[in-house]
């Protein structure tokens, strides 16, 4: 066989790989994706007050520095995390 055939041969190939998937994909049955909101809450998730300030100071960037409720919020955050007890 030459070139030319076997490039025949293979473009025909994929063309008919091409029309099986694309029939396949047509004739099947699209799933109806989840409803989220008939889903009944599990838990109201509990925000921690000391998690919540020290998102505004890492909101509030430079100036939070020199803000005494974010110097306080990190101080305590440090403590928790190091396990100091004072």
């Amino acid at each position: 066989m030459d070139g030319k055939a076997l490039t025949r041969i293979g473009a025909i190939v994929f063309v008919a790989i091409a029309i099986t998937v694309a029939v396949v994909d047509a004739t099947r049955k699209d799933e109806a994706p989840p409803d989220f909101a008939m889903r009944a809450p599990t838990a109201v998730p509990t925000v921690d007050p000391l998690q919540a300030e020290l998102g505004q100071c890492s909101d509030a960037g430079e100036a939070a520095t020199h803000d005494p409720a974010c110097l306080k919020a990190w101080a305590e955050n440090r403590r928790h995390f190091l396990g100091e007890d004072r």
